[in-house]
C-alpha cells in the first residue's frame, strides 16, 4: 500500500487503481496469454527466463490491451465519429481491432515504410488506412488533418493515460502467473508498454526491477535517461521497426523515476534472440519482440555485478508480426 500510495503520489498518467479498472474493462476482450519457459533458455542466461507471450495476442501484440481499454473508456457520444492514431503498425492493428469489436469507424495514419504484415492487418481488421511518408512530423500533421475532417477522437500510441493502463495489465497477469519473478524486461519506444508495466509491478512489489531493452540505432531513452530529459534521434536506424518512437511527455517521468536501466543492444543480438525463439521456444516474434531475451544474454546485463542477483526474470515478448515475404525474400539471396 505504501507504494501504491508513493507512485500515486507522483500524479503519474496511470497508476495501480486505473491498470486495475483497465483490467476489468478489458478482461473478456483480450487474451490472458501464457508464460513459457526452457530450461534451454535458462542455462544461456544463468538464471531463470519467464517468457511473457503478447505475441499470442490478439492481433499479435501486447498493444490490442492499450486500444481495448481506451476504446472502451470513451461515452458513446465520443466513440460515434470514430478514432484516429498514427502507427507503424501494431497500435495501428490493436485500435482497428477494437474499435471493430465496438462498432466505430477507425481512421489509421501509416507511414509508407510500415511492415507490409502490418498494413494488412489494419486492413483485415477494417481500418482505414491514410498513408504518410515516413516521418513523425508527416504522421502528426495527416492525423490532424483527419481529426479536423472527422470529429474522431485521437489516440496516441502510448502517450495516453488510458493506453498505458491498458499495456500495464500485463504485470497483474505475469506476477500471478510467476509470482517469484524479481525482474522484469520490457522493449521501449515511446514508453507506452514499460510505462504501464513498472508503474503495475512496482506497485505490486516496490522490490522488482524493472529494465528497458532498446536498440542501439534508436537508443534515445538511454540517452534521456543518462541526460535527464528526453532526447529525440534525428534518424533511427534498426532492424527493430517497433522500437523507433521517441519517449512521449507522460511516458518519460515514469522511464525517468522508476526504470532501474536500460539495456542497449545490437541488432545482431536481436536477430539471434529471435533465431532462439523460432528454435527453442517454438514461437514466432518479431525483433522488437525478441529484444528482451536479447538484453538478458547480452554481456553488459549478464557480465554488470549489479544485477548478480536478478535471478528470476520475466521477459515481455511483445509481438509476433513478422512480414514473413521479407524474410523468405532474404533467405533466397
Amino acid at each position: 500500500m505504501e507504494a501504491e500510495n508513493k507512485i500515486r503520489s507522483k500524479r503519474y498518467a496511470a497508476d495501480i487503481s486505473s491498470i486495475r479498472e483497465a483490467q476489468v474493462r478489458i478482461n473478456s476482450l483480450i487474451h490472458k496469454t501464457p508464460v513459457l519457459t526452457s530450461e534451454t533458455l535458462n542455462s544461456l542466461a544463468g538464471r531463470g527466463l519467464f517468457f511473457k507471450c503478447e505475441c499470442f495476442q490478439k492481433g499479435g501484440a501486447f498493444k490490442f490491451r492499450g486500444a481495448c481499454n481506451a476504446i472502451f473508456s470513451l461515452d458513446d457520444e465520443q466513440a460515434a465519429k470514430g478514432v484516429v492514431t498514427h502507427s507503424s503498425g501494431n497500435h495501428a492493428a490493436a485500435l482497428s481491432l477494437a474499435a471493430k469489436l465496438r462498432g466505430i469507424p477507425a481512421y489509421i495514419v501509416i507511414p509508407e515504410n510500415a511492415p507490409r504484415c502490418k498494413v494488412e492487418n489494419v486492413i483485415r481488421y477494417g481500418g482505414q488506412v491514410i498513408w504518410s511518408r515516413a516521418t513523425m512530423q508527416s504522421r502528426e500533421d495527416i492525423a490532424t488533418r483527419v481529426l479536423q475532417e472527422t470529429g474522431a477522437v485521437l489516440l496516441h500510441p502510448y502517450n495516453d493515460g488510458r493506453i498505458i493502463s491498458g499495456q500495464g495489465t500485463i504485470s497483474l497477469e505475469l506476477l500471478e502467473q510467476a509470482p517469484q519473478i524479481d525482474t522484469i524486461i520490457v522493449p521501449i519506444s515511446g514508453g507506452g508498454l514499460i510505462s504501464g508495466v513498472t508503474l503495475a509491478a512496482k506497485s505490486i512489489n516496490p522490490a522488482i526491477r524493472v529494465f528497458a531493452a532498446e536498440p542501439k540505432g534508436a537508443n534515445d531513452a538511454a540517452q534521456s535517461k543518462n541526460a535527464g530529459g528526453i532526447i529525440t534521434l534525428p534518424e533511427t536506424n534498426t532492424i527493430a521497426d517497433g522500437l523507433r518512437a521517441p519517449l512521449g511527455d507522460l511516458t518519460w517521468p515514469v522511464v525517468r523515476d522508476l526504470v532501474d536501466d536500460i539495456i542497449v543492444v545490437e541488432d545482431k543480438e536481436i536477430i539471434e534472440a529471435m533465431k532462439l525463439c523460432y528454435e527453442i521456444l517454438k514461437v514466432a516474434v518479431e525483433p522488437s519482440g525478441a529484444i528482451g531475451l536479447a538484453a538478458v544474454l547480452s554481456d553488459s546485463f549478464k557480465k554488470n555485478p549489479a544485477w548478480k542477483n536478478c535471478r528470476n526474470v520475466g521477459i515481455v515478448l511483445s509481438g509476433g508480426n513478422v512480414d514473413l515475404g521479407v524474410l523468405w525474400d532474404s533467405l533466397g539471396k
